[in-house]
């Protein structure tokens, strides 16, 4: 299975690369991969974010930027996830379904979000991981690739370990 992660902070996710993950990858069960968001800025200054469509308090991430970073990686097999508190709650069910897939692209929220201009074109699924706000969607995506590369299958009788 390929993860791909869209993301304003790549390097959070060195994590990943090792313990049972990591051993994963060597093994090329799974593939992370993360892209920085911000190298999509056409802005100097690497700006990324805005205020929001139609008003609203806070900050929220240029769809544009988030587009372009999101078609770099699509490939007719990718389901994309939006990291959000908004989202259904992942369980054991939802893991074991999404160990199924072949290409998930995780998109990391901030600020205040991203805007839904973009989530409406190309997020098939909002995700949270509780009923509580965190910085940022980088830790709930660590979450979902650790649970979810659980269930992929080197063969069909077994699961890593």
């Amino acid at each position: 299975m390929k993860f791909d992660v869209l993301t304003l902070f790549p390097e959070m996710f060195s994590a990943l690369n090792e313990s049972i993950i990591g051993k994963a990858q060597e093994k090329h069960l799974i593939e992370i991969k993360c892209t920085n968001i911000r190298d999509f800025s056409k802005d100097k200054h690497k700006k990324v974010d805005d205020t929001p469509y139609g008003g609203g308090a806070g900050m929220v991430m240029m769809p544009d930027v988030v587009y372009d970073a999101y078609e770099s990686v699509k490939t007719p097999e990718s389901k994309v996830i939006y990291l959000s508190p908004q989202g259904k709650t992942l369980n054991q069910q939802k893991v074991e379904e999404l160990s199924k897939e072949k290409h998930l692209i995780l998109l990391c929220g901030h600020y205040e979000g991203i805007d839904q201009r973009v989530i409406d074109k190309i997020v098939d699924e909002e995700i949270s991981i509780g009923d509580y706000v965190l910085t940022g969607g980088e830790i709930p995506a660590m979450i979902l690739i650790d649970s979810v590369s659980r269930y992929i299958r080197r063969s069909s009788k077994r699961r890593f370990d």
